[in-house]
């Protein structure tokens, strides 16, 4: 099953529109959903947020959550997701923030840690992920992730 086939099915399906808000995976969330022929009509824009500015400025992640938790976190990615849904007046948005490596890791926050992330009408899921491999790797297994998470959040609340 191609995930992203299947997320814009059920967008079409529910005539609902998502957005994507995105840090490690750079834009591949919604390269992903753009693929699909017709995507244009459920799917207006997306945001990729690199900094801790841009995330603050484009999706209103607070300073505070950013200097108490840091960017790759739960609190992030909820904020992120609630803030890209807001400024896409969308139904659904999906984000990811980790630390795709090869450098950049910790003890703390090892490379492979990402945050994935989904909200709606019925509130904000985030979960944490662990995956390994090279940079490239890490951030296709994201992808993959939050359009699955899309998926099972569309079927379980519209």
């Amino acid at each position: 099953m191609d995930i992203a086939k299947e997320v814009l099915r059920l967008l079409a399906e529910k005539n609902l529109k998502i957005t994507t808000a995105e840090s490690c995976t750079g834009g591949l969330i919604a390269k992903l959903i753009t693929d699909v022929p017709g995507s244009s009509a459920f799917f207006d824009m997306g945001f990729v947020t690199y900094s801790n500015e841009a995330k603050a400025k484009l999706l209103g992640v607070e300073q505070q959550t950013l200097e108490k938790h840091g960017a790759v976190s739960a609190e992030t990615a909820g904020q992120m997701c609630r803030g890209a849904m807001k400024a896409a007046n969308s139904h659904i948005a999906v984000c990811a923030t980790g630390i795709a490596g090869p450098g950049g890791g910790s003890e703390e926050k090892p490379v492979g840690l990402v945050f994935v992330g989904v909200c709606g009408r019925a509130g904000t899921v985030v979960e944490r992920c662990t995956f390994s491999g090279t940079r490239d790797e890490i951030r296709s297994q994201t992808a993959e992730y939050a359009l699955n998470l899309a998926r099972k959040y569309i079927c379980e609340n519209y």
